[in-house]
């Protein structure tokens, strides 16, 4: 197995052309992406040993995906095959003062019904060297989120570090758990916490007078965020 995992959903990329704004155009530019599977890419494009977990329908679409990851040189021999749909997000750009804009359409997918047992997490971590996962996918359903914690804990079992990006996305977390009620639990498991202000306090519910002020950051103030 390769040396960096990574763990995620991987989507169907709706993007309007140029800065566009949605339905300003009749076509989209259609591609795929996901916060894990885009740190997979990268691993392997320095070089590395990098293989991505997730579940795909057995359909073209679900095809196509793991050819996109292919392409890059991703390990996607542990990618399940299993549910419905892929998910899709529609992006617009933004522009000059106008923020971009993302739309999810990703409730029922392949991954959001995937739970414990699912994945021979034996097999994932034989030889693994570094596991990385986001704040994404627990926050898409009770199943994604009991599958994450499972991950991680198969993870530290095995001697492998793990690291997580918090990645606090309020649209997500519909399914009747908070993040903190979550992610509590699952950073436990980590060893390498990846956030800005922002997501450290949102995600684990944890307050800290931290905030950018004129461009200027209070180291202090990050030190006493991230021993909390």
């Amino acid at each position: 197995m390769a040396k960096f995992v990574t763990f995620g959903e991987i989507m169907l990329r709706l993007k309007t052309p140029g800065h566009d704004r949605f339905f300003q155009t009749p076509s989209f530019e259609v591609t795929f992406g996901g916060g894990e599977a885009n740190v997979a890419v990268a691993l392997a494009n320095y070089g590395l040993d990098a293989a991505f977990v997730t579940a795909l329908p057995d359909n073209d679409i679900g095809e196509a995906a793991i050819r996109e990851l292919r392409s890059f040189a991703v390990d996607t021999t542990t990618i399940r095959r299993s549910g419905d749909r892929v998910g899709i997000y529609f992006l617009e750009a933004g522009a000059n003062q106008r923020p971009s804009k993302v739309v999810y359409d990703r409730a029922a997918s392949s991954i959001c019904e995937c739970g414990p047992g699912d994945f021979d997490w034996d097999e994932v971590f034989d030889g693994v060297k570094w596991f990385h996962i986001t704040g994404i996918t627990p926050a898409l359903s009770q199943s994604a989120a009991d599958l994450s914690l499972e991950a991680v804990k198969a993870a530290k079992k095995h001697g492998v570090t793990v690291s997580c990006d918090f990645n606090f996305r309020g649209k997500l977390w519909k399914y009747g758990k908070t993040a903190p009620e979550v992610m509590t639990e699952l950073v436990k498991y980590v060893d390498v916490g990846i956030a800005n202000e922002e997501d450290c306090q949102k995600s684990l519910g944890i307050t800290a007078d931290v905030q950018v002020e004129s461009g200027e950051l209070d180291t202090k103030k990050y030190e006493a965020l991230s021993e909390k």
